[in-house]
């Protein structure tokens, strides 16, 4: 069975730094793309990064590109955020997914295969 676990989600000041990890298991994703979305409090759920299988190529939304930073690592079949300079707009469940090919996190949820349950990140000011 297919899980995707986040964690390092938790309540941080603004300015600060939170480093999200997804852990997959249940079967190996190094030729997927990976990446994360988040859903604030009202709000509809939201591309945030993603990358391709291999790392070469990444992918950011406007509001977080300069700050967030994801990566992978294919041998420990993780994926990561790094997200700097937290901004209270930054508040939000994240959560990790996977697809085929980078571009379904660019065209809505369609193409996502699989999805965790996600982290919350609270970012107060």
């Amino acid at each position: 069975q297919v899980q995707l676990v986040e964690s390092g989600g938790g309540l941080v000041q603004a300015g600060g730094s939170l480093r999200l990890s997804c852990a997959a298991s249940g079967r190996t994703f190094s030729r997927y793309a990976m990446g994360w979305f988040r859903q604030a409090p009202g709000k509809e759920r939201e591309f945030v990064a993603a990358i391709d299988w291999s790392g070469g190529s990444t992918y950011y939304a406007k509001s977080v590109k300069g700050r967030a930073t994801i990566s992978r690592d294919n041998a420990e079949n993780t994926v990561y955020l790094q997200m700097n300079t937290l901004k209270p707009e930054d508040t939000a469940v994240y959560y990790c997914a996977v697809a085929g090919a980078p571009t379904a996190f660019l065209e809505g949820f369609y193409g996502i295969d699989y999805w965790g349950k996600g982290t919350l990140v609270t970012v107060s000011s």
